[in-house]
């Protein structure tokens, strides 16, 4: 059996900034139409989180049964590896979707029922990345589900189920986050190519080839940063975001040197960290500017 540090390194800990920081950056958003609430954004919390860690071990899961995570250079995955059974993960990524599903209801039974359409989409869109006859990650659609639904649908979610209207505001750092978060799995596909050519699994990185995919890595970070300025139209405030941008270069570092396997891990801890400074600072910028 697995332990418990296993359990945890399966849920992929360093993907954790793809949920929250999405959170952060919703609630400034709707600090700025004077209407945060702090349990509607702990709710958005827990769905968000519980969301990311049922993908991870959903796509532990499916990749595993396929034979995808038998031979690969990043951090352990549970099933691929045989320390932990597939049932075992099975319902470890149903227990914590659920988790999700409904801390979602409650989220939108406060805020607007229809949300729970869209809750209903990211589930379907957490089980079908990977798992079904034809998993859109294996297609090379994975980086646009994450925008979507850890960029769009996080912030403007949470700023939605809290101020029950959206802005320009809200969609600039929607865009931004979504940016990041798809960069984090531009690397983890940029470090994987090699294994997943080998395992039929056609990702972007895959389709783009190597020096592309660096490339596109940059660009999204690019994309975020230049986002950054244009908010400082809303308030000068938030021109704290480029706090972020040491933590962005370090990220980069590994991808625009060329290094590759391993050495690429850093890059998705790194770049996690940018989002979550970038997320932080941005908020913070745009709840002190209408006070």
């Amino acid at each position: 059996m697995a332990s418990f540090a296993q359990w945890v390194e399966g849920a992929r800990p360093r993907t954790l900034p793809n949920a929250i920081a999405p959170v952060i950056a919703g609630t400034g958003a709707a600090a700025w139409l004077h209407a945060w609430c702090w349990w509607k954004a702990l709710l958005a919390t827990v769905v968000a989180v519980a969301m990311i860690v049922g993908v991870n071990y959903a796509n532990d899961y499916s990749d595993g049964i396929r034979g995808t995570d038998d031979v690969r250079a990043g951090p352990l995955r549970l099933v691929g590896s045989k320390v932990a059974t597939p049932r075992s993960v099975l319902i470890a990524a149903i227990v914590s979707l659920a988790i999700a599903a409904l801390a979602g209801l409650a989220l939108a039974w406060f805020s607007a029922p229809w949300l729970i359409v869209v809750g209903g989409l990211c589930i379907a869109g957490a089980w079908l990345y990977t798992g079904g006859s034809k998993p859109y990650g294996y297609l090379g659609l994975g980086e646009v589900a994450v925008f979507v639904f850890f960029g769009l649908v996080a912030v403007l979610g949470t700023q939605y189920t809290q101020a029950l209207r959206i802005d320009w505001v809200g969609v600039a750092m929607a865009v931004a986050m979504g940016a990041m978060s798809s960069a984090v799995l531009v690397a983890n596909n940029l470090r994987d190519i090699p294994t997943d050519k080998e395992s039929g699994k056609i990702t972007l990185a895959v389709r783009l080839g190597d020096p592309r995919t660096r490339l596109l890595y940059q660009m999204l970070l690019a994309v975020a940063f230049a986002l950054t300025l244009v908010l400082i139209l809303a308030t000068p405030w938030a021109a704290v975001g480029l706090v972020a941008l040491p933590l962005a270069a370090r990220a980069a570092a590994p991808v625009r040197k060329g290094s590759g396997g391993k050495d690429l891990i850093p890059v998705l801890r790194d770049t996690g960290l940018t989002m979550l400074v970038w997320s932080v600072a941005v908020a913070l910028a745009l709840a002190i500017s209408v006070r």
